[in-house]
């Protein structure tokens, strides 16, 4: 039994120029899928927002689990387990169990009734121009939460890989990482941003699968070895192998953990870079396909991130983790270069470089798929569908079909004034009902472009703020805004024939309001030494997950705004969404 505490661990000097290399060619290989698939490309809002709608399922599996699979999950979460032990582990469980909300009430619903985003499924039956401009902006939100985290990581993830804690260096990596998804949307769209999460998730997998079997042959395949040198190398004994090391201290730290929970669980249905997944495939039963897919893949990852995090204590120990970066980060790559023969060795250092290299693909993919999602909102549900009115139909009037026809979804202003050609169906109408002009396809997506500049740049400036926070849990905290402000909205429109726009407008902004402001006065802020502003201290929320409070706010609200609504809901519309969302009868 091995029992003397393993000695600090950190890249090599003379050998970050490996590490240095695989990095350019992760980028290099990104890019080069983004030009490709650039010029593949079509002009119309289809190919830009959904791929074209051709993947297949195992296709779009793969970029579901390299969507979902983020920093968080393999660089936040095999820290907190490094860090605290079985509360880190109860947080991975969280991830995986989300996934079956997911299939059960959301793939293959949202895949008929939506278009592009969350907004087109409300649309359907509500069509109003508050509910479009409601969600898009809580997808905003909710995908700029992520990107932060996302964006941290990368920060991180360099400044180990350069030896250096200089925030000159973790700042540099967050500019051009934003930089890197922006090209990557504006260049590629979703055939683009698809690609690089397939081959993310191959690389990730592959790796994770690399270093749990390096792990096993060190310990013989004993886990309970590995379990008991991770105790004893943890400075907290058998207390790291049972719960309580983080969240059980008190009675709120347990709260918050089940905040947490909660938000975890729900949250994933709400994620809108995960719906708009769902469209890049031709039918429903390829939504679920799909999404039996990404279970798969989730699940075994996540098992193999739990003994990582394990072996990341068990082989560099907790001390020397905290203290190559105190939110736990960075100790996979750590535990790479320990199983590789460890510091100043070719071996260590050439499996760490490629560990960070997976890493850094990790977080290239992921900021492009959410940067993707939240320009689309922008663009499709902000700007065309609330600001400008509804937007163009084209490709032979797909999205306009329905149980009621093309006229159902076509305003009988537009049809008055021009109507659609029945041939093409394009609208022909220079007006909409509102008296906004009709906004294009070819408008539309510049605008996406426009929004994705926008979106990255304040990425960017709140990432630089955010840099001492585990990755991991700030993606707590965009699952919790996702689970208060999208989720209840969701599941009231697809589920609830008295639902009304006022419900959802009252839905959306009564749980990301509430959620936004616990948290902006929650110790995630202030008030702790790893608060966003350590200095000063004016949190009055305990919890730093908002999910308990805000979840079931966005639900009452929703049913509140519901009963005082002055307008009864259309039974017709929603006869209409709950044909097309069980059949798919004039899906897009």
């Amino acid at each position: 039994m091995r029992t003397a505490t393993p000695p600090p661990v950190a890249p090599a000097g003379d050998h970050h120029d490996l590490a240095v290399v695989l990095f350019a060619v992760i980028v290099l290989v990104t890019l080069g899928i983004t030009f490709w698939a650039g010029r593949r490309r079509g002009g119309g809002a289809d190919d830009f927002y959904a791929g074209g709608r051709d993947f297949t399922p195992l296709q779009n599996g793969f970029a579901l689990s390299g969507d979902y699979l983020s920093a968080a999950s393999f660089l936040g979460v095999a820290g907190l387990i490094a860090l605290f032990g079985y509360d880190g582990v109860l947080y991975s469980i969280g991830f995986l169990v989300a996934w079956l909300v997911v299939l059960m009430l959301v793939a293959e619903l949202v895949r008929n009734a939506g278009r592009y985003t969350l907004a087109d499924v409300l649309a359907l039956r509500l069509r109003r121009r508050k509910v479009r401009a409601a969600a898009g902006g809580a997808s905003v939100v909710v995908t700029l939460f992520y990107l932060v985290a996302q964006m941290v990581g990368a920060g991180s993830l360099v400044a180990l890989l350069l030896g250096t804690n200089s925030a000159e260096a973790r700042t540099w990596t967050i500019v051009a990482v934003g930089g890197l998804m922006i090209v990557y949307v504006t260049v590629g769209g979703m055939r683009a941003t698809t690609w690089i999460q397939i081959v993310k998730a191959f690389l990730l997998v592959a790796g994770s699968v690399l270093l749990t079997v390096l792990l096993l042959v060190r310990f013989h395949g004993d886990i309970a070895e590995l379990m008991r040198q991770a105790a004893q190398h943890s400075g907290a004994g058998q207390r790291y192998l049972e719960p309580g090391l983080k969240y059980g201290k008190s009675f709120t730290s347990r709260l918050d953990f089940f905040s947490l929970g909660l938000a975890l669980v729900l949250g994933t249905a709400g994620l809108p870079h995960i719906l708009s997944r769902f469209y890049t495939v031709p039918t429903a039963r390829a939504a679920r396909r799909s999404t039996m897919w990404a279970i798969g893949l989730v699940g075994g990852f996540y098992l193999m991130a739990i003994a990582l995090g394990l072996g990341a204590t068990a082989l560099v120990g907790s001390a020397e983790v905290r203290h190559a970066n105190a939110a736990g980060n960075t100790a996979v790559p750590l535990l790479a270069l320990v199983l590789g023969g460890g510091n100043g060795s070719t071996g260590g250092v050439v499996l760490f470089a490629v560990i960070s290299a997976i890493a850094f693909a990790t977080i290239l993919a992921v900021v492009a798929g959410l940067t993707l999602a939240s320009s689309a909102a922008f663009a499709h549900d902000i700007w065309a569908g609330a600001w400008r009115g509804r937007p163009r139909r084209t490709r032979g009037g797909r999205g306009v079909r329905g149980s009621r026809g093309r006229q159902a979804l076509v305003p009988a202003s537009r049809r008055a004034r021009g109507g659609a050609d029945a041939a093409t169906g394009t609208a022909t109408a220079e007006r909409t009902e509102d008296g906004a002009p009709v906004t294009t396809e070819r408008q539309e997506v510049l605008v996406a472009r426009i929004a994705a500049v926008g979106i990255g740049a304040v990425a960017i400036v709140l990432s630089l703020f955010a840099q001492q926070l585990n990755v991991a849990f700030l993606v707590g905290l965009a699952f919790a805004v996702a689970a208060s402000a999208n989720l209840p909205v969701l599941l009231y429109s697809l589920f609830w024939r008295r639902f009304t726009s006022r419900g959802a407008v009252w839905s959306v902004y009564g749980g990301l309001i509430p959620a936004v402001v616990l948290v902006a006065f929650s110790p995630v802020v202030s008030g702790t030494k790893v608060a966003l502003f350590p200095g000063v201290d004016f949190h009055w929320f305990p919890l730093e997950n908002p999910g308990l409070v805000s979840i079931p706010l966005g639900f009452l609200a929703g049913w509140i705004g519901t009963l005082t609504s002055p307008e009864p809901a259309d039974p017709d519309r929603y006869a209409e969404l709950e044909v097309r969302s069980l059949t798919g009868a004039g899906a897009a």
